[in-house]
């Protein structure tokens, strides 16, 4: 039988899995869907639209799936999805999409501390962390992996590629490229992510591979398009080294440059 808290208000329309547990004073609304095995702690709002997939932990405080802050947003009824194995943190928020993407989704086994921000039509890969009070505007993607430093806006329609690693405290205005380390002010490529990858088991061909590539497009004095060709050219096209050259192709923001 599910656990609910005798102050808890849960929707009979609301399709919780017997397993669920929800702490006291937290609200779930009618269109919601909640997985086996997840922990719903107290003061959580869940709006309609919200589907939470198996094991999840929401913590304290936690407004997931109302609607989205964009002026465009007409009431039509989109999604907040949420992959199984993922933590939401104390008072972090998560907005439902808009007819442009029809949902928000949040991979498997991330990690959103507290006060982050997702807005709406963001799309979340498996395994990222988004760390205290880092903010999406609408329409971001971030790859599988990727890392968020703490108190970091990041602008609308901005791609993060996977694996990136981005420091606590600046403001992401353009694509950051899959595998890459930034910080600064501006913001620049400090090199590859070199220490989360290692501690991903990527092998060192692999991560030489990768160095040379940066090498060429972050620290010669080429431009993307010239840098590109060399790359093609000089360094052999493993998996890895086509995902930075696909990611470089659909940029629509221009990325985030060397130091």
């Amino acid at each position: 039988m599910t656990d609910i808290h005798s102050s808890a208000i849960v929707s009979p329309q609301a399709n919780l899995d017997s397993s669920v547990s929800v702490g006291p004073y937290t609200i779930i609304e009618d269109k919601v869907t909640v997985g086996k095995g997840t922990k719903i702690a107290s003061s959580v709002l869940i709006a309609n639209g919200a589907v939470i997939g198996e094991n999840v932990r929401i913590h304290h405080g936690a407004v997931i799936a109302t609607e989205p802050q964009d002026l465009k947003f007409g009431g039509e009824e989109t999604r907040v999805v949420i992959g199984g194995g993922t933590t939401v943190r104390e008072y972090a928020t998560i907005n439902r999409g808009t007819v442009a993407h029809g949902e928000s989704s949040i991979g498997e086994n991330c990690l959103l501390m507290a006060y982050s921000h997702v807005a709406h039509d963001c799309i979340l890969g498996d395994n990222v962390i988004m760390a205290n009070s880092v903010n999406l505007a609408g329409h971001i993607e971030i790859g599988d992996f990727a890392i968020l430093g703490g108190v970091l806006p990041v602008h609308q329609f901005v791609k993060i590629g996977a694996h990136a690693m981005i420091g606590g405290g600046f403001r992401v205005q353009q694509d950051v490229c899959p595998y890459a380390l930034v910080a600064g002010y501006p913001l620049r490529v400090i090199g590859i992510n070199a220490i989360g990858l290692k501690r991903r088991g990527f092998k060192k061909e692999v991560i030489h591979s990768l160095e040379k590539a940066f090498k060429i497009l972050f620290f010669s004095k080429l431009n993307t398009s010239q840098a590109v060709e060399r790359i093609k050219g000089e360094i052999d096209l493993i998996p890895e080294v086509q995902e930075i050259l696909s990611f470089l192709e659909h940029s629509q923001r221009g990325i985030v440059k060397g130091k």
